[in-house]
């Protein structure tokens, strides 16, 4: 009997199999605040932690502008007319891409592709990448016919060039992303900057 006590006393010291491992402790994710990219009405979509492993890409954002359209049957904001098919169609396409930032433009990287909607191409998307005298770097991708170049200055609200499809993108949208250092930041919207429409 005492044999068997010692081994239940064993056996409910031991851990169990199925038990979870302790999940590593939270750190506070930091923030860029961000001009609006749009004048328009826009909505983004926010990458998760962890879900992608690049600076730029980590806890960025892509963002699509957003209207009620031309049918007056529509009551709801929407991303496209008619079936999307068509660059065309999209709300945001060609539309002005302003600075997220005061900023140095420090790189720009053009991608003459242009992608047909729902079709995306395995390459870099055009992109601008810009310094803040506090050394936030920005990146905005997926544009087209940049209004800067690199070594110019620009204001926050000031256009950079045009909503774009190109890269790994499936429609015309544009992508934002923030770090500093080795730290990628949560992007927030500077909401006193935003259109009232």
């Amino acid at each position: 009997m005492r044999a068997f006590m010692l081994l239940v006393i064993a056996m409910l010291s031991l851990p169990a199999f199925a038990e979870k491992p302790v999940a590593p402790a939270r750190v506070p994710i930091q923030q860029a605040m961000a001009h609006p990219l749009f004048d328009d009405p826009y909505m983004c979509s926010e990458h998760a932690e962890n879900e992608l492993p690049h600076l730029g890409d980590a806890l960025g954002q892509d963002c699509m502008i957003t209207a009620f359209g031309d049918d007056t049957k529509r009551s709801f904001l929407g991303l496209y007319r008619n079936d999307g098919a068509r660059n065309q169609d999209w709300y945001g396409w060609n539309r002005p891409v302003n600075s997220p930032c005061d900023c140095e433009v420090v790189k720009l990287h053009v991608n003459p592709l242009v992608n047909v909607p729902g079709q995306p191409h395995e390459s870099r998307a055009s992109s601008i990448i810009l310094r803040a005298t506090d050394g936030t770097v920005f990146v905005v991708a997926h544009l087209q016919a940049f209004a800067v170049k690199e070594g110019d200055h620009v204001e926050a609200g000031e256009l950079i060039g045009l909503v774009g499809n190109n890269g790994y993108a499936r429609a015309p949208h544009v992508h934002i992303g923030a770090w500093r250092g080795k730290q990628a930041l949560q992007v927030r919207w500077d909401q006193q900057a935003m259109k009232v429409h």
